[in-house]
């Protein structure tokens, strides 16, 4: 039994060191360095940042290149430090209407007050691939952006203005907190937002993807997406006052969806609500699909039909962490398990040989 421990450490020993130098890839290739994933790899910083529930580029830069660019796997290594950091308090509300505009398009008016503002952006590129690229020549700086210079309001609203959308509920006072007490269902909305700010993307997005299929019976569309640098404050009781201490990348969407009224409440639009760490538009909008989908119960709307609308479903198997953990652990040793299962198919099998051995 020592023996094999033995063995069995050393051969992670090993695997470690080539982990390492398969991770430093062709020694006549420059190492890639954690600043240059953090400004050209962006995207995937931003995603690691959200799904990993702590805002820190370099951090996430650095769990990529450790993860030799596998994103749960940085994600992982993000949560895991998240753990190790004192909690200081809580900071206020972020507020998304004073945010510092980089990209607003609503997909439900074509004039609205602020503009539209395409920003950085697939949306209009064509998938080619670019091979001037692969040439390192230096790229030319962007033209000046014409982001809106002041706060600009929220595009929904104006239809709150006009009585056409659902009003949002009150805030509850005391907001349970995901990162330090176990998911329960069922769960009040904040805390299924919370579960979905950081869930998987992938997960996500197929089932956003179900509830325009017809699964659920929600369509929606995109009333506004905003991603901008929001201010981030907290209130010290000692100061007695707020101090602004951090500006932030997120990405908002707001989804207006149809509803067709009841005995007590006139027909108007409801809305699905996404928010997350930097630019991360497929997260955001998903996240705003599925929200919406899980208010059907709330809504009076018909239920059961569709896994977007199942609140435990969806809440328990989002997470890219627990979803992983629990799929790749089958990889390691299950020796003892096997054996046992091994011995009961052989068990039977060789009473079975020896029934017919005796009748024959």
């Amino acid at each position: 039994m020592y023996v094999a421990v033995k063995g069995g450490a050393r051969a992670i020993e090993n695997a470690h060191r080539w982990l390492a130098d398969a991770r430093r890839g062709d020694r006549d290739l420059p190492d890639l360095d954690v600043a240059q994933i953090r400004e050209q790899l962006a995207l995937a910083v931003d995603r690691v940042m959200a799904e990993g529930s702590l805002y820190d580029p370099d951090l996430a830069a650095l769990a990529l290149k450790q993860a030799r660019g596998d994103a749960i796997e940085a994600v992982f290594l993000i949560r895991t430090f998240r753990t190790t950091l004192p909690r200081f308090g809580a900071s206020l509300p972020i507020r998304t209407d004073a945010m510092q505009i980089t990209r607003r398009i609503s997909a439900t008016y074509k004039d609205v007050p602020g503009g539209q503002v395409l920003g950085p952006t697939f949306d209009y590129t064509h998938r080619l691939l670019d091979f001037t690229l692969s040439d390192a020549k230096p790229v030319p700086a962007a033209a000046e952006a014409a982001a809106p210079a002041g706060p600009v309001p929220h595009i929904l609203s104006h239809l709150g203005a006009e009585g056409l959308i659902q009003p949002e509920p009150a805030e509850p006072a005391d907001v349970p907190d995901l990162t330090r007490a176990p998911l329960a269902v069922p769960a009040a909305r904040p805390l299924r937002l919370q579960a979905l700010t950081r869930g998987d993307e992938g997960f996500l997005l197929s089932l956003a993807y179900s509830t325009q299929r017809g699964y659920g019976r929600n369509h929606a569309f995109v009333g506004e997406l905003r991603i901008g640098y929001v201010r981030v404050a907290a209130y010290l009781p000692k100061l007695g006052f707020e101090i602004e201490f951090a500006d932030i990348l997120v990405t908002e969407c707001e989804s207006v969806n149809q509803f067709q009224g009841s005995r007590t409440q006139p027909a108007q639009f409801t809305r699905g609500y996404g928010l997350v760490f930097g630019q991360s538009e497929r997260q955001a909008i998903s996240m705003a699909l599925v929200d919406r989908a899980l208010r059907a119960r709330e809504l009076g709307e018909e239920t059961g039909t569709a896994s977007a609308q199942d609140e435990e479903f969806v809440l328990s198997h989002c997470d890219n962490i627990q979803s992983s953990g629990f799929l790749e652990h089958i990889k390691l040793p299950h020796y003892v398990d096997f054996q046992a299962e091994l011995e009961l198919i052989r068990k039977p099998r060789r009473d079975a040989y020896a029934g017919q051995e005796a009748a024959e």
